[in-house]
């Protein structure tokens, strides 16, 4: 799942169980396969892989080899699965939004009109870059350093995905996100976090394999023809010259690992003290224009690559910045532009990227558009329509079990202290936990959509949202504060306000379906509950205080435990191997892998104390625990083409699905399910599994 990254877990040795071979003859005389009742695809199996050598081929080796990835898709799988069918809603809500002529500034208009001007494609040919001129009028009036960075603050955007937060990756050379200060959980202040690439990744610049030079080589080609198409002059000479200025920027960003680590970001700037800290930029000019000139202190996530970029502002030619600014402006916007501009980048980001044959129907792309820009408006329609207080009631058992069982296992460690176990037991006591959607909806009365104004509409709707975090700074902290819609299909953990949103889109089956097997719910919904609260207490929530505030609450012989065993981790991650040469970043994506292993415990826990003391019932031939394996397995099932995998592995902070479904190994319940022998390729000796929660 994404999520931003928390917490490791102890295994707890299963009671009894079906051997593998029982398991194998149960599985012959199956006569189908499983029904709803046993919430597993049996016959998505192979049965022909041995469990202990690899979970995930034998959970989903025979839907592998028989699925096909759809044109439009760089992977498939069940989330593409969920998002689908949370997809077919949202068109269904959005194409009746207009039906009886709804009044004129209501939601139901608003989305209804922006839908229609995305599906304008004969008016949007005819506006051309007419929407951009402003912003490029500003560009070409750049004068002096003190224009430039007067253009680069009002370019400033707000990060509202706190997934990637740390990894801010717009075409804009900084982002803002606002939320509660680090060390002062009551006041919330703004983040200055690191941009400024047209690729995916510092890496795609600064790795020197052929993949990445052949990519290089595209988007350079790329730029160019972008500027020869806007009718700018010297184009290729002017494409060298802004990815050459990209090129420093990527060696001047920190890296995703140093931009996960809170203590490194910890960096409260007073205003005043930026010109001297990261001289280059006129930092008045440009907090100025960011609507930021009030604030008293601004944090600067990634303190050297702020240094760096700003002396970059000083260094390079004016008219590079000029140039450089001209093809990001019309790049970012691209997808509503004249369709050749938006072919175009979905050749490069699609195509090349990620390897996509296929670009997406346009209703599709004016469907996710409609859910960046008007996300509440059409959430609170679609719970109305497709989450019903009984499933919201089902899944607040269900995080109540799973709490539970975390509560009680932390009582069960023999390696933590008491003191360090109070102050673990209050952060799950004060766990705020949103299920669904949310308790205040976003008011859209101010943003004006226009039936006839596609970009314009999303350009408002961009600034209407950086006005509105802003405003933020001056008003208490929201402990209650969403940061998905409810048809978003993901969910996450949010350490600064020590709570989790799980969206009603995600609350489908296979991930959940009511009244089915409990086995399938909790290992599948249920394991990404657990993820979820165990990211509270991963490499990176466990630095947080049940108040969301930056503060050590561990022995120092606790965290020396604790880290070392998220060592141990790091090093069975690393020596995976998604493709020839490319591993896994075990570091990069610990918080991720701490949650998985942990949540996969807890759930494991729940779903027996769900149980209450009954055995569980063998079902179309797997037991109780097998169900619940193999459930979390298939939740895993992906097929994912080369290109956008190794996008991936390099630009993401979890590992491919693949992978996760193999954090089995780690969980004594799974040997004791499932039988496997020393010297299977999974196959960990007690003392080798990761035991932390």
């Amino acid at each position: 799942m994404q999520a931003m990254r928390w917490m490791v877990a102890a295994a707890l040795v299963c009671g009894s169980a079906v051997s593998a071979s029982a398991f194998a003859a149960a599985m012959q005389q199956a006569k189908a396969p499983a029904g709803p009742a046993a919430g597993v695809d049996l016959a998505g199996m192979d049965r022909s892989v041995q469990p202990g050598d690899d979970f995930d081929a034998y959970a989903n080796g025979t839907w592998r080899r028989n699925v096909v990835i759809p044109a439009d898709r760089a992977s498939t799988g069940i989330f593409l699965q969920v998002f689908q069918k949370a997809e077919k809603r949202n068109a269904q809500i959005i194409r009746e939004a207009g039906a009886g002529h709804p009044a004129a500034g209501s939601n139901e208009r608003k989305i209804a009109d922006y839908y229609a001007a995305f599906m304008n494609e004969a008016a949007i040919e005819k506006a051309g870059l007419s929407p951009l001129k402003p912003e490029l009028d500003k560009i070409a009036a750049i004068r002096s350093r003190t224009d430039l960075s007067r253009v680069l603050g009002g370019q400033v955007r707000a990060d509202v995905d706190p997934i990637n937060a740390t990894n801010w990756d717009t075409e804009h050379l900084f982002g803002v996100f606002v939320t509660q200060g680090l060390e002062d959980p009551e006041h919330n202040m703004a983040y200055l976090l690191q941009g400024g690439l047209g690729m995916p990744n510092r890496d795609y610049y600064l790795q020197n394999d052929k993949e990445m030079a052949g990519f290089r080589d595209k988007y350079q080609a790329y730029v160019a023809a972008t500027l020869q198409r806007a009718g700018v002059a010297d184009a290729q000479a002017k494409a060298r010259a802004i990815f050459g200025l990209e090129m420093k920027i990527a060696k001047a960003q920190e890296s995703l690992v140093d931009s996960e680590d809170v203590h490194k970001a910890n960096n409260p700037w007073p205003i005043g003290d930026y010109a001297s800290r990261a001289p280059g930029i006129d930092w008045d000019a440009f907090f100025q224009a960011a609507g930021l000139s009030g604030q008293k202190v601004v944090d600067a996530w990634q303190p050297e690559a702020i240094r760096g970029l700003s002396a970059l502002v000083a260094s390079e030619p004016l008219q590079t910045w000029k140039d450089y600014l001209t093809f990001h402006t019309i790049n970012e916007s691209a997808g509503l532009l004249p369709k050749a501009y938006a072919d175009a980048s979905f050749e490069f980001y699609g195509h090349t990227l990620t390897g996509t044959p296929k670009q997406r129907d346009r209703w599709k792309r004016a469907i996710s558009a409609v859910n960046n820009d008007l996300g509440d408006a059409v959430g609170q329609i679609y719970v109305r329509k497709y989450f019903p207080a009984s499933s919201k009631a089902e899944v607040q058992q269900m995080v109540k079990n799973i709490l539970a069982a975390f509560d009680e296992r932390v009582d069960s460690l023999d390696w933590m202290t008491p003191a360090t176990k109070r102050k673990a037991k209050a952060k799950i006591e004060s766990l705020k936990v949103g299920v669904g959607y949310p308790e205040t909806w976003r008011d859209y009365g101010a943003l004006e959509i226009r039936p006839d104004d596609a970009l314009g509409n999303h350009l408002r709707a961009v600034a209407y949202e950086y006005r509105h975090q802003l405003a933020k700074l001056g008003r208490p902290v929201d402990r209650g504060e969403w940061w998905m819609t409810p048809q978003t299909v993901n969910a996450v953990n949010l350490p600064l306000q020590n709570a989790l949103n799980f969206p009603a889109a995600i609350l489908e089956a296979p991930f959940f379906s009511p009244g089915a097997d409990p086995a399938a719910n909790y290992g599948s919904i249920g394991a990404v509950i657990g993820h979820e609260i165990s990211h509270s207490f991963d490499n990176t929530g466990a630095e947080f205080d049940a108040q969301g505030r930056l503060a050590n609450w561990w022995t120092l012989e606790d965290e020396a435990h604790f880290k070392a065993a998220g060592q141990k981790l790091v090093a069975q991650y690393d020596a995976y191997e998604p493709l020839p040469g490319l591993h896994i970043n075990g570091q990069q994506t610990l918080g991720e892998n701490i949650a998985d292993v942990s949540g996969l415990t807890i759930a494991w826990i729940a779903y027996h104390k769900s149980l209450g003391g009954k055995p569980a019932p063998v079902i179309d031939g797997p037991s109780g625990d097998q169900r619940f394996f193999l459930a979390y397995a298939q939740s895993w099932r992906t097929k994912t083409r080369p290109a956008a995998l190794r996008q991936q592995v390099i630009t993401d902070g979890h590992a491919p699905g693949r992978f996760r479904a193999q954090t089995v190994r780690n969980i004594d319940a799974w040997y004791q399910a499932f039988d496997p022998k020393p010297g299977q390729k999974l196959y960990l000796d007690p003392q080798q599994r990761v035991k932390i929660w």
